[in-house]
């Protein structure tokens, strides 16, 4: 099945308002930069962003925060964007911060089709704040636990070094990072590549995302 788009345009031409994203990265690396531009561009607003952290002034979420798009950040790390803070100080914009292991298991969670998990992570803290807290006995010992629940995002949009048609995926060193887990939970998965290579081209022990998990790709 050839799932190759022509451009970010295209890719992302059915975000609307108000949909819920999430963003493959760490820092810098493996960002989706134009699906990011794009949505710049087409000016959709009130988005609840799902990434490991909030981008810089001038690179990643931090440009569709420049152009307050987003209502609403999740995200475990923050600490590197201006425009965030002032709108986060200023009221204007909903964060949810977590624990970084606790973003990455609620993404896989959504892969996996599993509607929530228990986690340790957050017991006793302002992230357990509204949430079902539960005891499990744990080598013996009893323990406190937090359940989180799954995310639910309308796109998972993500970067990779190589894909096919198909929309298999490959990705490069450190910008492997959060971008698969992301990719598999998504309803709709966009990628953009570097490199878009003929089917059955990729080398099958080294893809980390199958094409089954993604539905758009340029």
């Amino acid at each position: 099945m050839n799932k190759i788009v022509k451009n970010a345009d295209d890719a992302i031409k059915d975000i609307k308002d108000n949909a819920t994203l999430m963003f493959g990265g760490f820092s810098f690396y493996g960002i989706p930069e134009n699906c990011i531009s794009a949505l710049v561009k087409k000016g959709v607003k009130n988005l609840t962003c799902i990434s490991n952290n909030a981008g810089v002034k001038d690179f990643g979420i931090g440009l569709l925060l420049q152009t307050h798009q987003v209502k609403k950040m999740i995200s475990s790390y923050v600490g590197e964007n201006e425009v965030f803070e002032h709108q986060l100080l200023s009221g204007e914009l909903e964060v949810e911060l977590i624990p970084q292991g606790t973003l990455a298991t609620r993404c896989m969670a959504a892969g996996y089709g599993m509607p929530a998990f228990f986690t340790p992570a957050g017991v006793g803290t302002e992230v357990a704040k509204g949430k079902e807290v539960r005891k499990f006995i744990v080598d013996g010992v009893e323990k406190e636990f937090l359940m989180e629940a799954a995310f639910d995002a309308d796109f998972a949009i993500v970067k990779a070094w190589k894909g096919d048609a198909e929309g298999n995926l490959i990705f490069n060193a450190t910008a492997r990072n959060f971008n698969p887990i992301m990719a598999m939970a998504g309803k709709i998965t966009i990628a953009e590549v570097e490199e878009l290579v003929p089917v059955r081209t990729l080398d099958s022990n080294f893809i980390h995302v199958p094409g089954i998990y993604v539905h758009r790709i340029f």
